[in-house]
């Protein structure tokens, strides 16, 4: 009886394979031959799997965001009597990837954008990635701030609040990356705008 092939679990494990070699070489440096070796399966795997460079790479950059997406929602779940400003405190210091356990996943992602930047197809799930996040923090701000989204849409200056605090932790990833701001410095720079955030007319404080 032929073997049965977890065509879903192949491809994510190819995805890890290609981050792992994205963080040691930079994108330019992933070919599909390396990428076959590191992920322990045959080039005809891999090709089965994807057609082309471009369709591997497409699928690990949305495979990398899935899981920090996943990763801020399972901790919001697991943690349901927290305020939803302290769950927004929590969900944009995992979206910076300031930890260091996070730090080959933070360089992966940055290599990922600066792709995106020459690559339409990246940049379209870049986007859709950066609206999944944004719609999360409008959704805790909004809530943090006494009112609540109709119809799925949140008050526009919730969602120009999180507009602002995703655009605020994708460049703190980036200064401690390159080393202009420690982890702690970094950590400081967020809360004082979360802080500050809440003090504006409209937040948490000025509806306590």
């Amino acid at each position: 009886m032929p073997k049965q092939v977890d065509h879903e679990g192949r491809r994510r494990q190819i995805a890890e394979a290609v981050c792992l070699l994205a963080d040691e070489r930079g994108l330019e440096g992933v070919t599909l031959r390396d990428v076959a070796e590191r992920a322990q399966v045959s080039m005809g795997a891999v090709q089965r799997c994807f057609r082309t460079k471009d369709e591997m790479l497409n699928f690990t950059l949305g495979h990398v965001g899935e899981r920090v997406t996943e990763r801020v929602r399972a901790r919001l779940l697991s943690s349901p009597a927290q305020s939803a400003g302290s769950a927004l405190g929590y969900a944009a210091t995992e979206v910076a990837l300031l930890r260091a356990e996070h730090r080959t996943e933070a360089r992966v992602w940055l290599a990922f954008v600066a792709q995106a930047a020459v690559s339409e197809t990246l940049a379209a799930t870049l986007r859709a990635n950066y609206a999944a996040l944004q719609g999360l923090f409008a959704d805790l701000i909004a809530e943090a701030s006494g009112r609540r989204s109709v119809d799925g849409v949140q008050p526009p200056d919730a969602q120009r609040a999180a507009r602002a605090l995703l655009a605020l932790t994708d460049g703190l990833t980036a200064h401690v990356l390159i080393g202009h701001l420690t982890p702690s410095e970094a950590h400081g720079v967020l809360h004082a705008h979360l802080d500050a955030l809440w003090k504006q007319p409209g937040g948490a404080e000025d509806r306590a």
